[in-house]
């Protein structure tokens, strides 16, 4: 099977569907010997899109683990102009306001339609709405006839991205579409009247085995860590992470167990100097030598980071999914998330982990000390994760379910 993949981002890029795809797209080759071409940006993530000032990567043809990778120059001279006049639209409810904001989004990748029609292949994949190249991958294929499945990677409380009804006009118009969770499917049906029969939930995968290998020693040893507990936030530190609620609830917790530690690892972002000002500003000299920052690391890396806490909190507004949390639960860690969106489809409270509202530090910092307190209940939750990882979330069985979607679509 020849596949090509459209994706904003491509390894060394950092996200959720950045992984996704690649994963996915090394399964296919390794384990089916599938040709497999991505079609990508050129952006370390989508911040590119819209800001010059941001770094890139080398544009052109590469190859990764039998994946052949074609990335596209971002072209983004319009995203200071485009600001505040998709804003204003937005906020006026002018017509075609969400055009306008699809276009500020990006990212512009002049080529990128000629090239995904001149392509050999047998079907086309896309992720991850709002952005603009979904589109475009629609446009193309709809010009040479080629199948296309779109991967949404949907948050609909995001209202500003994701009530716009060209997304579901487009997703009508596709081919099949892959769900990461039941809950984006029932969403998709529900309230936009998408055809059951084109939606297929497929999940995210995690390989368990790293985790289960991984040697937590290492990392303590050199934080000090000794016997102290440790709370992980392992993630992009996005602005709707939920990475400043931790900190704040983190003042509830240092209140009874004043040697637990917190690690805050991850990727920064503009939101990244939010979050120190936070902690300047409400944090003591004490409290603020109890977290430990962890920019940069490998995929190697990430296994003895998760094994090396105690406690797994990611208390994000928008999941699609959560591949965060199958991390820690391949490490057999408990773990704390927000009832919203696709988040309660993946964790099954107090069965695998616990959740709790939103924006909320008291409830979290609750969470978090029941937790800590008890390593009865951390074992029992940690461990249900686990089994649930290797039911339904390993790598292989994700692919699988993945190219049956494809096999389908062929065959129709």
């Amino acid at each position: 099977m020849d596949v090509l993949h459209v994706v904003h981002g491509y390894y060394p890029a950092l996200g959720g569907s950045e992984r996704l795809i690649q994963r996915v797209s090394e399964n296919l080759a390794s384990a089916y010997r599938d040709r497999v071409t991505v079609f990508t940006a050129d952006g370390h993530n989508n911040e590119l899109f819209v800001d010059p000032s941001q770094p890139r990567l080398p544009a052109g043809v590469s190859q990764l683990n039998d994946v052949n990778i074609r990335r596209f120059a971002v072209f983004n001279r319009l995203g200071k102009p485009l600001f505040h006049l998709q804003r204003l639209a937005h906020h006026l409810r002018l017509p075609g306001n969400q055009y306008l904001r699809t276009v500020y989004n990006g990212p512009i990748l002049p080529g990128l339609r000629q090239a995904i029609e001149m392509a050999q292949c047998d079907i086309v994949a896309a992720a991850a709405f709002p952005l603009l190249h979904m589109f475009t991958t629609l446009k193309a294929c709809q010009n040479t006839g080629k199948p296309v499945v779109f991967i949404g990677a949907l948050h609909p409380l995001n209202t500003y991205n994701y009530q716009r009804p060209m997304i579901y006009e487009a997703i009508r118009q596709a081919t099949a579409y892959i769900a990461l969770s039941t809950y984006e499917k029932e969403y998709l049906i529900n309230e936009w009247a998408i055809q059951p029969e084109k939606i297929a939930v497929v999940g995210a995968g995690v390989d368990i085995e790293p985790y289960e290998q991984a040697n937590a020693d290492k990392f303590r040893q050199q934080h000090g860590l000794n016997d102290f507990p440790l709370v992980g936030f392992i993630g992009q530190q996005g602005k709707n992470k939920g990475v400043d609620t931790l900190i704040l609830a983190m003042k509830k917790v240092w209140r009874r167990i004043p040697e637990a530690r917190l690690l805050i690892a991850g990727s920064q972002t503009h939101f990244t100097k939010q979050l120190q000002e936070l902690i300047a500003a409400r944090l003591s000299e004490e409290e603020r030598s109890r977290i430990i920052f962890k920019h940069n690391f490998s995929e190697e890396e990430k296994p003895a980071l998760f094994s090396a806490c105690d406690v797994f909190a990611y208390p994000s507004q928008y999941e699609s999914f959560g591949i965060a949390f199958i991390e820690a639960w391949a490490a057999s860690k408990p773990v704390i998330g927000c009832r919203v969106g696709a988040v309660p489809s993946v964790v099954s409270e107090e069965e695998d982990g616990l959740l709790i509202p939103y924006n909320n530090p008291d409830e979290l910092g609750a969470a978090l000390l029941r937790l800590l307190n008890s390593s009865e209940l951390r074992q029992k939750l940690g461990q249900a994760g686990h089994e649930k990882v290797k039911r339904n979330y390993t790598w292989e069985i994700v692919t699988t379910r993945w190219r049956q979607v494809y096999e389908q679509v062929l065959n129709e």
